[in-house]
């Protein structure tokens, strides 16, 4: 893996077989899940499981999705995984406020991730991505934000999403990954949400199904175009320069060099 992770694959922390075979998919991140795919009556074994594999290290990064803070779970959640030898991150669901990433980050020493999954969450994005210097990056949760929104038609989160978008780029954390497309099915539709969620500033995507993966990974990698304009961008930048255009006509200027090499640096993963 070369630069910013581009697929999180979710696995249900009460099926370790099922974990098994996510840290086999060839994610960059595996996404232990103890919250929304575990029922009540089983938060326990989950959380016993994935103890038990995270006590060694594993092939891949794997986080850890614990329950909401405000869920009888939690703690025990956070106590039980933290400072494991296989942990990599947490991802912390349902976060409204910069006050529960920082009673996180003093239970563990690893990098946080806030999900932002309602209104509030949203409204305060910016505090919640510069509450600590553990938090790493921020992203939303759709479903639960569709709901509480009373969200029918998709495009009516594109605004949700620009504000998590400019609130990570604003504290300086790393541009947010999508949230997952439920339906495992549905390829061309993941395609073109994918190619919706790149243009508006996206970076990655979570995925619930192995076959999502390379689904994910093509709409987030550069295409030949986007390569060959890149390196005649940066081909034809000095460090003494301003503005200058290229043969075609364009104008480039630092922030078009800048994106140009972010572009070849995701081309560098193909």
């Amino acid at each position: 893996m070369t630069g910013f992770p581009l697929t999180w694959l979710y696995a249900p922390g009460d099926r370790p077989h099922v974990v098994a075979k996510a840290l086999a998919a060839g994610a960059d991140v595996v996404v232990v899940d103890l919250e929304d795919a575990v029922a009540p009556d089983r938060k326990g074994y989950a959380r016993a499981a994935t103890a038990e594999l995270l006590s060694e290290r594993q092939p891949v990064p794997v986080h850890v999705r614990v329950n909401a803070p405000d869920t009888p779970w939690a703690v025990a959640d956070l106590t039980a995984v933290a400072g494991l030898p296989g942990l990599s991150g947490l991802r912390l669901p349902k976060v409204t406020t910069p006050a529960q990433v920082r009673q996180a980050a003093v239970a563990t020493p690893v990098p946080l991730y806030a999900l932002l999954e309602s209104a509030l969450g949203v409204e305060h994005a910016y505090a919640i991505a510069t509450a600590h210097p553990a938090l790493r990056g921020i992203a939303l949760g759709e479903a639960d934000l569709r709901a509480d929104l009373g969200v029918r038609a998709d495009a009516g989160l594109d605004w949700p999403r620009s504000r998590v978008i400019v609130a990570a780029r604003a504290a300086g954390l790393a541009p947010p990954s999508q949230t997952v497309h439920p339906d495992i099915r549905d390829l061309d539709g993941l395609s073109a949400s994918c190619a919706h969620g790149r243009a508006l500033g996206f970076l990655g995507r979570a995925a619930i199904h192995p076959r999502q993966l390379p689904v994910i990974e093509r709409a987030y990698l550069p295409t030949a175009a986007e390569i060959e304009h890149a390196e005649t961008v940066v081909k034809a930048a000095s460090a003494e320069a301003g503005a200058q255009a290229l043969p075609d006509g364009r104008f480039i200027d630092a922030a078009v060099v800048a994106m140009a090499r972010r572009t070849l640096s995701l081309a560098g993963r193909a």
